[in-house]
């Protein structure tokens, strides 16, 4: 059996273009699942000083205007209610560190943890600082969400997270959603925000019929 290739989406719960690529990025992750390993890093957006309400960041509701319309995705009631309120605070670092707790649980469902993340945002506009939002994705997906709980609540999950968030920086990763692709001579970047499940796949197969040839 040959080596997959490794990939690394760096992502970020409260980034709505990550929110827009997801369908076309599940698609690409299942029809490549034979020969692809992917890792989901968490990206700190909103973190730190730049973690705050909801309405200090005006530029967002034009934003998922734009997004709905290049992707097709749909924003949620719930999210739309709690946006025009404006008061919930978006920490990029909880919604990491919730993240890690989760995939504690079920390391190879990732991708589809992260994506159930930004539902109980875009769609039901729920704060990714609330505890019960992972114990309901836990419960949810046939998780244990005690567990889940007991992990968001441990300081090594944290500190898991935010060396996350230093990865990607090494990494050199500077935008969101940015989907890489590690080979022997280096890491790539590999389609864009606007990338359908087939473009991804083509590009792939681009950066790696050289090897193959």
């Amino acid at each position: 059996m040959t080596d997959r290739i490794r990939l690394t989406y760096a992502f970020d719960a409260y980034c709505g273009w990550c929110y827009g690529l997801g369908p076309a990025l599940r698609r690409f992750a299942d029809g490549n699942a034979d020969r692809i390993e992917l890792q989901v890093l968490s990206g700190g957006l909103f973190s730190g000083p730049r973690a705050l309400p909801a309405a200090a960041y005006p530029h967002i509701p034009a934003a998922n205007e734009r997004i709905a319309a290049a992707t097709g995705v749909t924003f949620g009631d719930g999210y739309q209610q709690v946006l025009a309120e404006g008061a919930v605070v978006m920490d990029s670092t909880n919604a990491a560190v919730g993240l890690v707790a989760l995939r504690s649980q079920a390391p190879g469902r990732i991708l589809e943890l992260a994506s159930a993340l930004q539902r109980a945002w875009y769609v039901d506009g729920r704060s990714l600082s609330d505890l019960d939002v992972y114990r309901s994705i836990a419960a949810g997906h046939g998780l244990d969400a005690d567990a889940v709980a007991e992990a968001f609540f441990d300081p090594a999950t944290r500190a898991e997270a935010e060396g996350g968030f230093r990865e990607l920086r090494r990494l050199g990763v500077d935008a969101y959603p940015t989907l890489l692709l590690h080979t022997p001579t280096g890491t790539h970047r590999l389609g864009g925000a606007l990338s359908s499940a087939l473009q991804l796949t083509e590009a792939l197969d681009r950066h790696l019929a050289p090897a193959s040839a």
